[in-house]
């Protein structure tokens, strides 16, 4: 299949810059692939669409304040890093550690040479580089790194969502809206954007209704924004994550199949960690950790997943393309465009759908 079979035409005022001014107010598309067209409720509906019995899997990864700003040591020009991953994690008392990382600067990157973050606290020594920013960096503080990043560093959201990064009134927004109430497992990079539209008391209902939730953890990096440059989808790669599937929810799943329930992933991220497993143990989703690679697009058997709540994705996008594989590409097309019709906020802090 061709990457421009998944485009559609979309204004870009309906990109949302900013969450809603209430979590859980999100409107939701509900595409029901046993009926024709498509509903308009809100997220606070949910409760009307699933029943006793189905499973809930949320992915519980909590996004770090990755991105840090600075200057080349030498010559004082800017430069920024976005942390993407632990090689080596810091030794008690030397505040020293080892990352990969994106760097954004007017200059290549070079091997040898130093970054100065966070007004100082932080050294970044260049030890490898790569293409399109990739680098491997040694970093060294005056403090603990998660308390240096904890005071200086900024939240990493999308590059759709346009950001003064001196604005403290924004900066506070994305730090408490750009992450789920019960987000837990730090190491993200991104936001499973779908588990955004959920409070307290939402899970609450849900939970008083017999609906249960069990949680995944898959650390959302920058691959997740990184465009297909394919002309054919079957070219592409993805970059790896990590996941996690505790026993626990691998026994809910099992649970839920063997009563008739169905399991409804909430977001990407939870479909890809739960395909993965289900892919590599004989359709079973067990208790494991490692590394997905997951492309999911059309045609695709599901093996885990049931459902899910997603978010609007990008054109020609993996996520479109991944969505597209549970609802059918011309259904998925159509529902976007009467979704642009009907002026839905679109991607990270935009309205969802759910998709039955």
């Amino acid at each position: 299949m061709l990457t421009a079979d998944f485009d559609y035409d979309l204004p870009e005022e309906l990109i949302a810059q900013t969450p809603p001014a209430v979590r859980g107010t999100s409107r939701m598309m509900v595409l029901d692939r046993a009926k024709e067209g498509v509903e308009h409720r809100h997220i606070g509906d949910i409760v009307d669409y699933l029943r006793p019995g189905d499973l809930l899997v949320l992915n519980d990864t909590r996004v770090f304040p990755a991105r840090i700003l600075g200057a080349w040591d030498d010559t004082g020009g800017a430069a920024e890093l976005l942390l993407t991953d632990c090689d080596e994690e810091e030794t008690p008392g030397r505040h020293v550690s080892l990352w990969r990382a994106l760097c954004r600067s007017g200059r290549r990157a070079r091997v040898g040479h130093t970054i100065r973050l966070a007004d100082g606290h932080l050294l970044a020594d260049v030890l490898e580089c790569g293409e399109e920013g990739r680098t491997r960096v040694r970093l060294t503080g005056d403090a603990p790194l998660m308390d240096i990043l904890a005071e200086h560093g900024l939240t990493p959201v999308p590059p759709y969502i346009h950001r003064d990064p001196n604005d403290p009134e924004m900066a506070r927004l994305d730090r408490e809206r750009y992450q789920t109430v019960y987000a837990r497992e730090v190491g993200a990079v991104a936001a499973p954007t779908a588990g955004l539209h959920f409070t307290d008391a939402l899970l609450a209902d849900l939970e008083a209704r017999g609906i249960r939730r069990a949680f995944v953890t898959l650390h959302v990096g920058p691959g997740t924004f990184r465009p297909v440059k394919a002309e054919r989808i079957e070219d592409h790669r993805m970059d790896a994550e990590r996941y996690h599937v505790p026993q626990a929810t691998a026994d809910l799943i099992r649970e839920t199949r063997a009563q008739g329930g169905r399991v409804i992933a909430v977001g990407s991220t939870s479909v890809r960690t739960l395909e993965t497993v289900a892919a590599t143990h004989g359709g079973q989703v067990v208790p494991c950790s490692g590394e997905s690679t997951a492309f999911i697009y059309p045609p695709y058997r599901f093996l885990a997943v049931d459902a899910m709540l997603t978010n609007f994705h990008l054109p020609q996008s993996t996520l479109i393309m991944m969505v597209s594989a549970l609802a059918g590409r011309e259904r998925i097309l159509a529902a976007y465009r009467e979704a642009v019709r009907e002026r839905y906020r679109f991607f990270s802090y935009g309205d969802c759908m759910l998709i039955l």
